[in-house]
């Protein structure tokens, strides 16, 4: 079967997953303002609402869990299409749902599959990928989650013109599922193409399959030549690290909680718990009740707008973040997005009021006859985006699919992005009643979470740029403070340039050791 071996068209199209993702975010905040899913759905609002939002993140975290199973077991290609025929199913389910109970069914379903693309894609990318654009192409995933919220979310505006229009009084049902129905199509899309992906070759060589491996890594970073030097430094790199893991005979569930690498599993579920904490989801959930709350005379448009920004401004990441690097990524953006949170919660403390039509219960709280008010909220929700998306958006799912060792790097970013999924439930759930009930003050909360993610990362993040993924071990247990900064440079290039001398030769494939791994290393001249 015909592979392509580019790394932006693999990773750009693995990336799919993550626009599913995307799809499902806004297949929700926009239909929350038409009549046809009010008046079909009873006119949901607080823990209804909250409820039906928070099934799908339910669903993800059961997902995340469960992905490091199937993708250590089959491989990441094949766990990234099990998650598209789950989706396909949930879509469905959405499209057919005749009340609360089987969207919330459908939302579960399609849920698995974002917990599990959400945790393995990114996996994928970072193995696939060289260290000199690992970021890049990571970031890719969260390009992909903002295409998708921009294209779902115009779909619905659009549909949401159907029988009269979203204000009409008797609005027909195909504002909601025509978008929701289109949402197959991706995941159809998905799932055909990665039969014509690679594998990873760090998958390939878990389970002794080495020549695949080193063929993998030829197309992918050699031309096809076995014997680039860069190939074989790579795959030098891969043996060793994977000898070296099996050796030590610990189980990878032990592995996880070992002193050495239970910091590095607390701090990726950190990262994904603070960037749900940030409070951006809350902005692509209820972002139209915050420009109705604002009195913004056609508040789906100029939500849309949001999502624009959400586009653009994560293209500035994918090109920079190799360049300038994670961690200035995380303590900027948490930085920029509590500041605008605090303006944003300060206007509405001084300017707002409770709101004086009890007919609309999902907004308690306006800003009446202030218009320079409410356009500086507006402002400060999209500065808010512009931030997330340049930096905590990308970096989020960066990070934790680099930090950790081949042996677990599947099960310890499942349990990252299983964080993220907990919190996101949670989230989206507990967050319209507390509109309903503390209106403003639920900005103050959300700022304060980002100047304490500031304070964690300040303390526990050190850079990764310019790393393989088998040097991780000595960016996290050489030391150094994270503030300190690491050591400059790659030990790949130094291999890559002494094979290029001839003081190390990597040959062919002369057997196995007794850990299985492959014994094909000769060293010249001068030992290591």
């Amino acid at each position: 079967m015909w592979t392509t071996y580019n790394i932006y068209a693999i990773c750009a199209f693995a990336a799919i997953g993550g626009g599913l993702f995307g799809f499902d975010i806004s297949s929700m905040s926009g239909v929350l303002g038409t009549n046809a899913y009010k008046n079909y759905f009873g006119n949901p609002a607080g823990y209804r609402q909250g409820g039906i939002t928070a099934s799908m993140p339910a669903g993800s975290l059961v997902g995340a869990l469960a992905s490091s199973f199937i993708a250590d077991k089959l491989s990441r290609r094949t766990a990234i299409q099990i998650a598209a025929i789950i989706w396909i199913i949930g879509a469905t389910l959405q499209t057919a749902s005749n009340g609360i109970a089987l969207l919330c069914i459908g939302r579960v379903v399609a849920g698995l599959c974002v917990g599990i693309a959400s945790a393995i894609v990114p996996v994928y990318q970072a193995e696939i990928a060289p260290k000199e654009i690992r970021g890049r192409v990571v970031t890719l995933q969260q390009w992909a989650i903002t295409w998708g919220i921009l294209i779902q979310y115009f779909i619905q505006y659009g549909a949401s013109f159907v029988d009269g229009g979203p204000k009409a009084p008797n609005q027909g049902t195909a504002a909601f599922r025509i978008p929701w129905g289109i949402q197959i199509v991706p995941a159809f899309i998905l799932f055909v193409g990665m039969f014509f992906l690679p594998r990873s070759p760090r998958w390939l060589a878990s389970k002794d399959r080495w020549e695949e491996a080193i063929q993998v890594l030829a197309h992918l970073h050699g031309g096809g030549d076995v014997n680039n030097p860069k190939v074989l430094a790579e795959y030098h790199e891969i043996e060793e690290a994977l000898r070296f893991e099996r050796e030590e005979a610990v189980s990878s569930y032990r592995a996880l909680v070992a002193p050495r690498m239970f910091k590095r599993v607390i701090l990726g579920m950190s990262i994904q718990m603070w960037s749900q904490l940030c409070g951006m989801n809350i902005m692509m959930y209820y972002i139209v009740y915050i420009m109705e709350g604002a009195g913004i005379a056609n508040e789906l448009l100029t939500s849309s707008i949001q999502y624009i920004i959400n586009v653009a401004l994560t293209l500035p990441a994918i090109l920079y973040l190799d360049k300038f690097g994670r961690r200035p990524a995380l303590l900027c953006g948490s930085f920029g997005m509590m500041t605008f949170l605090f303006i944003s919660g300060a206007l509405q403390a001084s300017y707002g009021m409770p709101n004086p039509d009890k007919s609309n219960k999902a907004i308690t709280w306006i800003v009446q006859d202030h218009q320079s008010v409410s356009k500086g909220i507006v402002a400060c929700s999209y500065l808010f985006v512009a931030t997330f998306a340049t930096t905590w958006g990308p970096t989020s799912w960066t990070y934790p699919s680099e930090i950790f060792p081949s042996k677990i790097r599947a099960k310890a970013v499942s349990l990252a992005t299983a964080s993220n999924w907990a919190w996101n439930c949670a989230l989206a759930f507990g967050v319209p009643p507390l509109l309903q009930n503390i209106n403003w003050k639920m900005y103050m909360i959300f700022a304060t979470f980002n100047g304490l993610a500031l304070i964690h990362m300040f303390l526990t993040a050190p850079e990764t740029k310019g790393k393989t993924l088998e040097e991780m071990d000595e960016v996290f247990d050489s030391g150094i403070p994270a503030w300190r900064g690491v050591k400059k440079g790659s030990r790949l290039d130094e291999l890559q340039s002494r094979i290029e001398t001839g003081e190390l030769k990597v040959g062919g494939f002369h057997g196995r050791d007794q850990s299985g791994a492959a014994t094909g290393v000769e060293h010249l001249g001068k030992a290591e």
